[in-house]
């Protein structure tokens, strides 16, 4: 199988690309990873699973305020400018950049304006916990710096920075927040919670500072032209993306939602910790992502549908190998895992098994999302969404209050499981393939 490989690699420069490109992303996410962790570790041994739980809550508020803001300019983003990189287009690249900027800024600073001013009725009417309006409200500060920061993001993706992309999400960001937390904990001597999400704002405006340069750096140089797409087609592409991200949000964090709304605050800490740990089963996916979504749109635009399928194919196989050893170890290993945070996390292990097999699910079904967003599909993908989300509310409203974490945990689990089968049978239906086909994995 490895020297079929090889050959392959020698002879597909497609393939060579994708493995290079998945490889960077992997790498510099390895290395980020125990940076990320390190974040959620210290907070947890330091201040317990209650400040964990309050610290979820308030970053899914700030998330979900980001996604919204964000109007889907940073995917419509990585489909345009990844069709002008495959014109050698740069120039205009930057024109449509420049544009999406000018699209989601107002966008966010009004969101900021909201969450801040929302604050007492989310934490009061929503979770039924008015102390965590202050947290709600700092997090709201950190909504324009994360959706500029996200719209960078995606645009180095689209121009296949796939070094700098996996960097400063990877690694810059959660590093940047360890040191904010450190330095206002041992040097500051700070000690409330407080200091929690004020770390993760801090980290975030210093990332988008970071972005920003980079992407200065990279378009340096180019002449000023006006942008190809104007600001109605690309806020046409935009928009459908922005509800796929929503509700794939919603879907994502209706189990945390609710579990803030009827179980404690340690539940929230414990359940937080399993949902970081099961996202590693699919962490090749969003490796193999990196590059895989800018090539799809590469493919899409060239008419190429037999290179569309080759490209989907063999990521599929990349992913569905490299996901399988953590899924073994999860399954075999949950409480060590989870005990690795505290002797309070331990209780999470089941919560974890059932949340790693979602995951996997997810991540060897491939980049089915990407295929149908690259292609113009983003209305069918929305969907999918809006089921998959819907399946997830009513699951978590009948099963976490009687099972807690665990009914979280199935909930998630079911909704991640039909979010990536439906997909699976539209793009055979509309383009003739599987991205899950047996036959390419051996």
């Amino acid at each position: 199988m490895l020297r079929r490989l090889l050959k392959n690699l020698e002879e597909d420069g497609h393939l060579r690309e994708l493995v290079q490109g998945s490889l960077t992303f992997f790498v510099l996410r390895v290395v980020g990873i125990p940076v990320s962790y390190l974040f959620t570790f210290l907070v947890a041994r330091l201040f317990g699973a209650a400040p964990v739980g309050m610290f979820a809550i308030a970053l899914t508020v700030l998330q979900i305020g980001t996604i919204l803001a964000a109007l889907g300019i940073g995917n419509a983003l990585l489909r345009f400018i990844a069709e002008c990189c495959a014109r050698n287009e740069k120039a205009t690249a930057k024109a449509i950049y420049l544009k999406g900027v000018f699209l989601c800024t107002p966008a966010a600073v009004v969101m900021t304006a909201a969450v801040y001013t929302g604050a007492p009725f989310v934490a009061e009417e929503v979770f039924r916990k008015s102390y965590l309006t202050p947290y709600i409200k700092v997090a709201a500060i950190g909504l324009l710096p994360g959706v500029l920061f996200s719209v960078n993001l995606e645009t180095l993706r689209a121009l296949k920075r796939i070094k700098e992309y996996a960097l400063l999400q990877s690694v810059v960001l959660p590093l940047l927040s360890v040191i904010f937390f450190l330095a206002g904990y041992y040097i500051v001597n700070y000690s409330d919670a407080m200091l929690i999400i004020v770390s993760w704002v801090a980290g975030t405006t210093a990332a988008f500072i970071l972005s920003s340069l980079s992407l200065w750096r990279e378009f340096a140089g180019t002449a000023r032209v006006k942008a190809s797409i104007s600001a109605g087609k690309m806020l046409s592409v935009a928009l459908p993306m922005l509800m796929t991200g929503a509700l794939f949000m919603v879907m994502g964090w209706t189990d945390t939602i609710m579990l803030g709304m009827w179980r404690t605050d340690a539940e929230v800490g414990v359940y937080n910790v399993a949902v970081r740990l099961a996202m590693v089963t699919s962490f090749s996916l969003m490796a193999v992502n990196s590059i895989a979504a800018p090539k799809f749109a590469e493919f899409w635009g060239r008419h190429d549908m037999e290179g569309l399928k080759r490209i989907a194919q063999q990521s599929t196989r990349l992913i569905f190998w490299t996901s399988t050893p953590v899924l073994i170890l999860y399954l075999l290993f949950p409480s060590f895992f989870m005990g690795i945070f505290g002797e309070e996390f331990g209780q999470g292990g089941l919560a974890l098994v059932i949340l790693s097999i979602g995951q996997f699910v997810n991540a060897a079904s491939g980049s089915v999302g990407y295929i149908l967003q690259m292609t113009g599909k983003q209305n069918v993908l929305n969907n999918v969404v809006l089921c998959a989300s819907f399946v997830n509310i009513v699951l978590n409203y009948i099963l976490i209050p009687e099972l807690g974490i665990y009914g979280a945990a199935v909930a998630s689990c079911v909704a991640m499981v039909i979010f990536n089968l439906l997909p699976l049978f539209i793009i055979k239906k509309e383009y003739g393939f599987f991205t899950f086909d047996l036959r390419q994995f051996f």
